[in-house]
């Protein structure tokens, strides 16, 4: 009797996802050997939304992308793309997929143009997609003579976007999709990304260039160690993030009543000064002030990276945490 995969164990029907979640991931778990890369992850992305999967190198988001396309199999756990196995359909899927992998390989005895070609006839794509590859060669000043051989790094991110955004797929998955690439070559990705979701795609993409996920996710997936830490939008994901505070009184810093204002903390005092942070609302802060003169007052709205820095700051988690909201963890 053949070896039983653990996402066909209890299985829901397809018809069982909602229609609207493109991306389903339950407990999954993958191991390689002694080392755990994913730890019961939880993962939902609903269609239309642009995700970005936050976390250092190491946390399990390539891990991730490679079981979704069935490059490599899950360990335990539930698994879901379309409502669809991944193992059990992953030839249908990948022709919705739009794929960047973080290592591009390439046949370098080809030209660009002689590989977007190529890739047209695998795909069993018409002239329509070939020009539609030719019009992205062209928007990211990419020549179809060059040969791939000699690419550089960032000349071959833009030729795997040219390979992902070629079909106008249902479902773009791209890994660290601005790894090289300059700022003008960024924007147009960026305007890429907003067509795609114009048209009704969703994009799920990993990154740890946290101002990117800022300026062009809806939502943010935050893993640690293969578990999600945090799920939401990325406004209320920053809504969470500490925000730092230097205050300058006219007289003697109210040391008690700051360490007792609701949310402070880290504080420091020195001479007049008193910097720290505030978690959640900031009114407890406000309220000493309030009733202290002050002279200078430095309150920066908190930004991504703050929010990102602050899962990843003490002890593991013993419980995953998350937001409600479209591309969040459920």
């Amino acid at each position: 009797m053949a070896a039983q995969h653990p996402e066909e164990l209890a299985a829901p029907a397809p018809d069982a996802v909602p229609d609207r979640t493109v991306i389903s991931c339950t407990g999954l778990v993958k191991r390689f050997g002694s080392v755990t890369a994913l730890d019961g992850l939880d993962l939902t992305v609903t269609r239309g939304r642009v995700v970005g999967f936050l976390g250092p190198n190491g946390a399990g988001k390539s891990t991730t992308i490679r079981i979704l396309l069935d490059l490599i199999r899950p360990t335990a756990g539930l698994v879901r793309v379309f409502g669809l196995e991944p193992r059990r359909s992953a030839v249908e899927n990948r022709r919705r997929i739009g794929y960047l992998p973080g290592e591009l390989r390439l046949d370098e005895r080809l030209s660009v143009g002689q590989t977007v070609r190529s890739w047209t006839r695998l795909r069993g794509a018409d002239q329509t997609t070939l020009d539609r590859a030719h019009t992205l060669l062209e928007r990211l000043d990419l020549a179809p003579d060059r040969s791939a051989k000699s690419l550089s790094s960032g000349n071959r991110r833009k030729l795997g976007l040219v390979g992902a955004f070629m079909d106008s797929p249902e479902l773009l998955v791209l890994d660290e999709p601005t790894n090289g690439l300059d700022p003008l070559v960024q924007q147009e990705f960026h305007s890429l990304v907003d067509e795609a979701t114009a048209r009704g795609a969703t994009v799920f993409l990993s990154s740890h260039v946290l101002d990117e996920v800022a300026r062009i996710a809806d939502d943010a997936v935050v893993i640690r160690a293969g578990r999600v830490v945090a799920a939401g939008a990325v406004g209320e994901l920053v809504g969470h993030a500490r925000q730092p505070f230097s205050v300058v009184f006219r007289d003697a810093v109210p040391e008690g009543a700051l360490r007792a204002a609701p949310g402070v903390r880290d504080l420091e005092i020195a001479g007049h000064e008193a910097r720290g942070s505030v978690a959640g609302s900031p009114d407890g802060l406000l309220g000493v002030l309030a009733a202290h003169p002050v002279d200078r007052l430095l309150l920066p709205e908190p930004d991504l990276e703050q929010a990102f820095l602050g899962f990843y700051s003490g002890p593991e988690p013993d419980d995953r945490t998350g937001a409600d909201g479209a591309g969040g963890a459920s």
